[in-house]
């Protein structure tokens, strides 16, 4: 490498370089606006000064029990206060939070714990029955925080010694916490389904938290104090990032511990929404309230949604109702969202329908993502820009993750050819916007979960009079999608459908399992190979 005099006795320092973190996003909000309200749960409000406290507390108690770099503390919670205290109070100990997708069943929840050895986990309520399975399942054995939220009026017991606030109480709110050692550092870890095996453990370092959460408050167009509701769950992607988004602009975190119309319409017309993110469902959800539960608020709302893109009658109602809807794309190794499907000026000219074909499109990267393609995956090569020919969309930059945590093999295959396949087939346009037509993994998003199909198809073999059984994505209103399962019966055997479904939810969460039982003669190659693209259309048709 040729010696540039730029780099002659000019060196790294602590004046001049520090490690990119997210945690400092929550200390500047505190010194600078530090009684502007930060969170607002039910009736509780809590300003900056006291997140941070809060934060230092639990980071104190943490270290006093012994977690430090690498160890790993789980949260088992909903949208709560608690929650946003953990995105910064454990990595404050250079510790990694696992948070933990509330919607699955124990064996699931006990695999992360052991394959993450968690030594802390943190659990609401709620979810103690779950989580008590778990735990008779785990072979590590973390010290177990019950989470007693106020806002809660449901059943369930405590399973730990200590309870959350009791535990913040032994930390010290002028705790002195540090920046990590190197911004490569991890600072979470999150699950992902994936199409086979056990689920892969996705690891985010504290570089690629940072420049995604300042791209969010870019993308998003995000002014000062914004104010955001939190109807995605924080458990996903440390809900996009959003955790530390809020904090660099000083904007209040409106929690809901439940998705319901009344307390959605309550939240934006009481306290001025101005963001949120959600899931098909949540549009279905607020545009199909009945008229009691609904409440006028006047200003406009940005409402940022993944998952397959809105039809053109709902991106209507939509607007109609309030809301300006931007379709964002990612995965969970991409921090979540990283593709956002950009408007132009001049589209606004088009009429409605032509504007839907737009909107449907998943668009072009983040400010944080270096590069975005569509490229043939055996030759590596850019497809054509005709928005016909299609390829592997794939990612590469700071906002990719580290890797999976103690699975090399499936790290390699992820990075091969120096990008992250995405598993996803799509085509670009003439633009540069690219739009999915297809997932080669064959994963279902229902409600903004992923659903492998081979794991509900593993259920459905399982039933004694299903011979033959293949699962595809059917077009739902309401979810967006959900699975659909064709199954072939023995001969001689009978079923119904209800039957087919209830035998599922003995063996997977009951959103894995299928909406839909079609009993027919599943279409094959002459090798025997399913046909999922005939079963596709037969779906659509349904």
């Amino acid at each position: 490498m040729k010696t540039s005099p730029y780099d002659i006795d000019l060196d790294r320092n602590p004046a001049n370089f520090q490690p990119l973190t997210p945690l400092a996003f929550l200390e500047r909000a505190a010194a600078v606006f530090p009684n502007h309200v930060a969170i607002i749960h039910g009736p509780l409000r809590r300003t900056y000064a006291e997140f941070y406290a809060r934060s230092r507390r639990l980071a104190s108690a943490l270290a006093k029990y012994g977690i430090g770099r690498g160890d790993t503390v789980a949260a088992m919670l909903p949208n709560t206060p608690a929650m946003l205290e953990c995105h910064y109070g454990v990595p404050m100990t250079g510790g990694v939070l696992n948070t933990l997708n509330t919607r699955l069943d124990a064996a699931i929840i006990a695999f992360s714990l052991d394959h993450g050895e968690a030594k802390v986990l943190i659990t609401d309520r709620e979810f103690s029955s779950t989580v008590k399975a778990a735990l008779e399942l785990c072979k590590v054995k973390p010290l177990v925080i019950d989470y007693d939220d106020p806002v809660y009026d449901g059943s369930g017991e405590r399973l730990g010694s200590v309870e959350y606030e009791g535990f913040l109480a032994s930390g010290d709110q002028d705790f002195a916490w540090t920046l990590p050692v190197d911004e490569w550092d991890a600072i979470s870890l999150n699950y992902t389904s994936g199409t086979t095996g056990d689920p892969k453990g996705v690891v985010y370092h504290h570089r690629g938290a940072n420049l995604l959460a300042t791209s969010n408050v870019v993308t998003c167009g995000m002014g000062r104090h914004p104010v955001y509701l939190w109807t995605l769950p924080m458990f996903h992607c440390n809900g996009w990032c959003f955790p530390w988004s809020i904090s660099i602009l000083a904007g209040t975190h409106v929690c809901l511990r439940q998705v319901r119309a009344k307390a959605l319409y309550a939240a934006l017309a009481d306290h001025g929404v101005t963001h949120l993110c959600g899931a098909p469902i949540v549009m279905s959800t607020l545009l199909n309230a009945p008229p009691e539960e609904r409440r006028h608020f006047s200003q406009k709302v940005s409402f940022f949604t993944a998952a397959a893109p809105p039809p053109e009658a709902v991106l209507a109602a939509m607007k109609q109702a309030g809301f300006e809807v931007t379709h964002l794309y990612g995965l969970t190794e991409t921090y979540g969202p990283s593709v956002v499907n950009e408007w132009q000026r001049d589209w606004d000219a088009l009429d409605a329908a032509d504007q839907a074909a737009l909107k449907a499109r998943q668009g072009v990267r983040y400010p944080a993502l270096e590069a975005l393609d569509v490229l043939d995956p055996e030759t590596m090569q850019p497809v054509p820009r005709d928005g016909q020919t299609l390829g592997e969309v794939m990612f590469r930059g700071n906002v990719v993750m580290k890797g999976y945590l103690k699975n090399p093999k499936a790290t390699e295959a992820a990075f091969a050819g120096g990008w992250f396949h995405s598993g996803d087939l799509g085509v670009r346009y003439a633009d540069g916007y690219i739009q999915l037509k297809d997932r080669s993994k064959d994963i279902i998003i229902s409600g903004g979960e992923n659903i492998s199909s081979i794991e509900v198809e593993d259920a459905l073999y399982k039933h004694p009079s299903v011979q033959s059984a293949a699962v595809v994505a059917r077009p739902d209103e309401k979810w967006g999608e959900t699975p659909c399962a064709f199954v072939e019966l023995m001969p001689g055997k009978n079923a119904t459908e209800a039957e087919i479904i209830a035998f599922c939810r003995g063996l997977l969460a009951s959103f894995k399992c299928p909406k839909t039982v079609v009993f027919t003669e599943i279409p094959k190659t002459s090798t025997g190979k399913i046909q999922k693209f005939k079963l596709r259309e037969m779906a659509r048709a349904l």
